[in-house]
């Protein structure tokens, strides 16, 4: 046996168990311990394998997109952001003013 532990030792433990904690609670307990060495052994494994390299962002211009877009759908971004930014200061003014 594992550990040393004997047959009757083990059956005297799951007795006691069972008047201590009563039979509706104690597999609930078997249960949470079970899905905390999962995790446990889950967590180990993340902490020894190696890290994954992240992947290369390939250019935009390898893709079939000119400049020309790029520039304007910054440009649009920007306007976009400036008319969001213009909506809440003039939300906030007009809830100053009340």
């Amino acid at each position: 046996m594992p550990f040393g532990v004997h047959p009757l030792t083990l059956v005297i433990v799951v007795v006691v168990a069972l008047l201590v904690f009563g039979p509706k609670r104690l597999p609930e307990m078997g249960s949470a311990i079970g899905k905390s060495i999962q995790q446990f052994k889950q967590g180990m494994s993340e902490i020894g394998a190696p890290k994954e390299e992240k992947e290369e962002v390939k250019p935009v211009e390898s893709k079939g997109v000119d400049a020309m877009d790029i520039e304007a759908l910054e440009r649009e971004i920007a306007a976009r952001k400036a008319a969001l930014n213009a909506q809440e200061a003039a939300s906030h003014s007009v809830d100053a003013e009340v």
